[in-house]
């Protein structure tokens, strides 16, 4: 697995210091500088490289794309995209107003900060994340006005905030069209934009979006009907994971699918084509009638001709659950950057982007665990010193009976994750659910504190 670090910066020095960060922000899981640095030295040295004009948001994106294209060269791959806005309003008083802060929908209320679009490049088959094509990040103005006071609809895709969509296919196509033998690129429903079906698909190249709007079809019917009276031609069973205000269950979904063609809407630019055949899959829940009924319409450029091939797609989409941990680790439930006491909005958008980065590791280890079958070394993660230590905290973690054991023999990348889990407050039981992304992030917390003194420890010894 290619390793998560900085390769091309205008200077070696910051090519050293950009990777001391990521290694730190991996094995320490916090924001603050204050607790990332030991000293004041290595403080202010981190908060120049975050103000250096010659480490630009484009020369990160670069060096985290060029990552992502190394470890998936000659693979099948999905690319799943989508938004969130890290808010800083919180912090209005105090941050710097510079050109990279703006207006956010945070709240009911005015927000204030900026957005994050990443393309995630995961394996098709295996879902291994290989890193991100592409990220865009941008603000708004500061000066809040409606979509009406800008007469937004009248306005051409390319000016329209919704052109992201877009704008990040084609930079996700321009990063891998050289490196992968196809690639699927994977949106909800805010990415059911005609022009991108009519512009983006090409040979290796397809879409599978999740449909917004009951588009009128070229034969006169209407997208959200066109698959009512057609038999079911598959079924499947998936469990419903409890949540607050939900209770688990056992959902029975059947499947549906057909070649249609919609048509060019009155909105849609001026010499797309008129009309765009794709496959429509429907994944219908039956025998239920809550509010969380599972009922997705995905369109999509594959062509669907059997079961087996739908229930791939659908596979696909349901892996859009691992970019939102991406985001629910960057905010609340890992990194928690929104509260970021950093002066500069700029200073905050690259550190952002070198958290995802180092999010992709503990995707890694989570994977690494949870699928035995997948093969990943555990130099993706940790160094020969690192998994030194870890070996002695598996000799005092593992419990009396084999139960509690570290099921894992070889030196790979799970066996180490099994140590981190338990630091994290997993119990060790393999009849547990596997530890989460949560867990191991709260594990690597206690695991750089450890590790640091046993090197202390080491190093005294010696002299």
């Amino acid at each position: 697995m290619q390793k998560r670090e900085f390769t091309e910066l205008s200077d070696l020095r910051l090519v050293n210091r950009g990777n001391k960060i990521l290694a730190d922000l991996f094995s320490k899981s916090v924001h603050s500088i204050r607790q990332l640095t030991d000293d004041e030295t290595s403080a202010k040295g981190f908060y120049r490289f975050l103000q250096n004009d010659a480490v630009s948001e484009d020369d990160i994106v670069w060096n985290l794309s060029a990552n992502c294209r190394a470890g998936c060269y000659g693979k099948h791959v999905v690319c799943i995209q989508d938004t969130t806005e890290i808010n800083l309003k919180s912090h209005r008083n105090r941050i710097n107003k510079d050109g990279f802060i703006g207006t956010t929908n945070a709240t009911n209320k005015q927000g204030l900060g900026f957005l994050i679009h990443p393309s995630l490049v995961l394996d098709a088959t295996e879902g291994i994340p290989y890193g991100y094509a592409d990220i865009k990040v941008w603000n708004r103005p500061l000066e809040f006005r409606s979509k009406k006071e800008r007469n937004y609809d009248a306005l051409p895709i390319a000016e329209k905030e919704s052109y992201k969509w877009i704008d990040v296919s084609q930079n996700t196509k321009a990063a891998l069209k050289d490196v992968v033998k196809s690639m699927v690129i994977i949106e909800d429903r805010e990415g059911d934009i005609y022009e991108q079906f009519a512009v983006i698909p090409e040979e290796g190249v397809d879409l599978l979006i999740r449909a917004r709007t009951d588009r009128r079809l070229k034969d006169k019917t209407k997208l959200f009907s066109c698959l009512s009276d057609q038999q079911a031609q598959g079924s499947y069973e998936v469990v419903v994971e409890a949540k607050k205000g939900r209770q688990k269950r056992t959902a029975q979904i059947e499947i549906r699918f057909k070649e249609i063609e919609i048509t060019k809407t009155d909105r849609a630019s001026k010499g797309v084509v008129p009309f765009v055949k794709l496959w429509l899959i429907e994944a219908l829940e039956i025998n239920y009638k809550g509010n969380d009924r599972i009922s997705w319409r995905l369109l999509t450029t594959l062509p669907v001709d059997n079961i087996e091939k739908a229930k791939t797609c659908i596979e696909w989409y349901s892996w859009r659950w691992m970019i939102e941990e991406v985001f629910k680790i960057l905010k609340k439930e890992g990194y928690d950057i929104e509260s970021s006491e950093l002066e500069y909005a700029s200073s905050i958008r690259k550190m952002s982007l070198m958290i995802m980065e180092v999010i992709i590791k503990l995707f890694l280890m989570r994977l690494a665990y949870s699928e035995p079958e997948v093969d990943l070394k555990a130099e993706a993660c940790f160094t020969k010193e690192e998994q030194q230590f870890l070996e002695h905290q598996i000799v005092q973690r593992e419990g009396k009976t084999q139960k509690q054991k570290n099921p894992y023999i070889s030196k790979d990348l799970k066996r180490y994750v099994w140590v981190i889990a338990r630091m994290g407050g997993w119990k060790g039981y393999e009849s547990n659910r596997h530890p989460g992304i949560t867990t191991l992030w709260i594990g690597l917390k206690y695991f750089k504190a450890a590790f640091e003194g046993w090197m202390l420890m080491r190093n005294v010894s010696t002299r």
